[in-house]
């Protein structure tokens, strides 16, 4: 699954003066990861000063992320993607699964949030000024009403029915990936996750479930959501499905065709193949 790898520690302060020969650099536009065209690599000390991050000293475009095996890690982002310096180009996080190392590809999940994190909150969304990066915590601070934004977690459950030997499977209408997969939504305000759970599931295919299991929990960057996954036990109903959120929804069992296996870059994958017939 991936995930920030064990030898990776997050910083919230900048290093003073980082090695830029060994410093990752994780530069983002609109969500992109800018890489070196021949190799995927990150860009070097070079590329990253043609950006000239240095030219704007009251808007902190390069933010701390952590240290990988002891190396600095830092995020940034342009505003134009023709800025991407000769040999590079912007790839998209879901394009570079199985391409780029798994460790970094772990810290660029980490580092897209906190970019669009700073990019988005340079002004204060309750007076409109300028804010400032509180010492010792993620977090900016406006200057003038002492507005607080931490970068944006949005809480999601994910669920697997079971049904005797039977899972419910069901295929997301606005999903970008066209397979059959556990259900999901994003929490409401006020909205515990056991709640959300029960509540998904009846708006999404009619049913009641008992027997809540707790399964894992990953970050996943697209935006900025944190999967929590469990299993339940059907209780009653007939599937009815949300039209406008749920295109198909059936149970899949010993002897039917299940969805290919796909490799385990989200826990959705891992949930699902946990419970294949033979697992």
């Amino acid at each position: 699954m991936l995930q920030t790898p064990a030898s990776f520690t997050p910083l919230m302060a900048p290093r003073p003066s980082p090695d830029a020969r060994s410093t990752l650099n994780f530069i983002f536009h609109a969500g992109r990861l800018l890489v070196r065209e021949t190799d995927l690599a990150l860009p070097d000390a070079a590329a990253v000063q043609s950006l000239a991050f240095d030219q704007e000293p009251a808007t902190p475009r390069l933010q701390p992320v952590g240290l990988l095996d002891e190396r600095y890690c830092q995020a940034g982002w342009v505003d134009d993607e023709a800025l991407a310096p000769s040999g590079y180009g912007w790839r998209g996080l879901r394009s570079l699964f199985g391409e780029l190392d798994e460790a970094l590809l772990g810290v660029a999940m980490r580092a897209v949030q906190i970019a669009e994190w700073a990019r988005t909150h340079r002004f204060c969304g309750a007076c409109g000024g300028g804010t400032a990066l509180t010492p010792g915590e993620r977090c900016f601070k406006c200057v003038h009403c002492g507005h607080m934004a931490y970068p944006r977690i949005s809480p999601a459950m994910m669920v697997l029915i079971r049904k005797g030997d039977q899972v419910l499977l069901a295929l997301h209408t606005q999903s970008a990936v066209k397979r059959f997969v556990p259900l999901a939504g994003f929490l409401e305000a006020g909205e515990t996750i056991e709640e959300a759970v029960h509540r998904e599931v009846f708006e999404e295919v009619g049913l009641r479930v008992h027997n809540l299991r707790y399964f894992g929990s990953q970050s996943w960057p697209f935006p900025h959501s944190l999967m929590i996954a469990f299993t339940v036990d059907y209780l009653d109903g007939e599937i009815r499905t949300q039209p406008d959120e749920i295109q198909e929804a059936r149970w899949f069992g010993p002897g039917d065709a299940w969805p290919e296996r796909v490799p385990h870059v989200s826990i959705s994958s891992i949930l699902v193949d946990a419970h294949r017939p033979g697992a």
